[in-house]
């Protein structure tokens, strides 16, 4: 499965989703961001049982601000509509994949 843009048009039928989202926040000017992308990539095409989305802060200002995005990247976990993760900064690819099990 490929990666969804989320932004405050999808946003409230990603949250109802019945799997469990990972967002992705991020900036394109954002080095670090850039790092974490291909690792989000590949577990959006390995795991089909999870909805992975990005959202870009700049782009999305209300959305990061509705999840109180400090820094970038920012990685959030959604479970039956509520945040159960949230973690910034750079992660590997098996810290992510425990927030999503988690």
């Amino acid at each position: 499965m490929s990666v969804l843009t989320v932004n405050k048009n999808n946003f409230e039928d990603v949250k109802r989703n019945d799997k469990p989202v990972l967002l992705d926040f991020y900036a394109d000017w954002c080095g670090p961001c850039r790092a974490v992308s291909p690792i989000v990539d590949e577990i959006a095409k390995e795991n089909s049982q999870y909805l992975v989305g990005k959202i870009n802060v700049e782009q999305e200002q209300e959305l990061a601000r509705t999840f109180k995005i400090f820094s970038i990247p920012t990685l959030v976990v959604i479970k039956d509509g509520k945040v159960v993760q949230k973690s910034a900064g750079v992660r590997p690819k098996s810290e992510i994949l425990a927030m999503l099990e988690g």
